[in-house]
C-alpha cells in the first residue's frame, strides 16, 4: 500500500469512481483566538497492492496539536480491498468532512494517517495570526512587473 494523495481542503467528494478536491490548504489565518474553523475536509487516496486484496485493513485519522493532544476524536475505520484479478493495484477514495473544528492556540497542528496500525502520512496545519499584508480573497491579484 501507499498514499497516492492525501490533503486538507475545503471540500471533497467521490462520484463515478474519482475523487473531486476544492481548495487545498495548510495555513489558517485569524484574528483572535480561540477560532473555529466552520467546514473543512480530508481527501485520502491509497493504492493497494494485489498481495494486499481480500483482506481487512485498519484505517485511522487523528487531527492533534503541537503537543500531541487530539483537536478533535479520532476517526477509525475499516475497508476491504476487493476485485483485482484482473489488475496489478487498485485505489480507495476516502474523504471525511469536518465541521467546527476549534483552535485554542496559534502554532502547528497535524493530521496524521495510520494504515494497520503504521503512521503512512502526515500533513502539517499552520494556525497563524493575521498580519496587516496577509491575502485575503477579496484583495487584488498582486501586479507583476512593476
Amino acid at each position: 500500500m501507499r498514499v497516492e494523495l492525501f490533503c486538507l481542503c475545503d471540500a471533497a467528494t467521490t462520484h463515478a469512481g474519482k475523487l473531486n478536491l476544492l481548495g487545498t490548504f495548510d495555513t489558517i489565518f485569524t484574528r483572535e483566538m480561540p477560532v473555529v474553523h466552520p467546514s473543512c475536509a480530508i481527501a485520502v487516496r491509497l493504492r493497494w497492492e494485489r498481495i494486499e486484496s481480500n483482506a481487512n485493513h485498519r484505517i485511522a485519522i487523528q487531527f492533534v496539536d503541537e503537543d500531541g493532544h487530539e483537536v478533535m476524536p479520532r476517526w477509525e475505520g475499516s475497508i476491504t480491498v476487493h476485485g483485482m484479478q484482473e489488475r496489478s493495484s487498485t485505489a480507495t477514495d476516502l474523504t471525511l468532512s469536518l465541521s467546527r473544528i476549534q483552535f485554542n492556540a496559534y502554532g502547528q497542528y497535524a493530521v496524521d494517517l495510520a494504515v494497520d496500525g503504521r503512521l503512512e502520512a502526515s500533513l502539517p496545519l499552520y494556525v497563524l495570526p493575521m498580519q496587516q499584508d496577509t491575502p485575503t480573497l477579496d484583495a487584488p491579484p498582486p501586479t507583476i512587473g512593476q
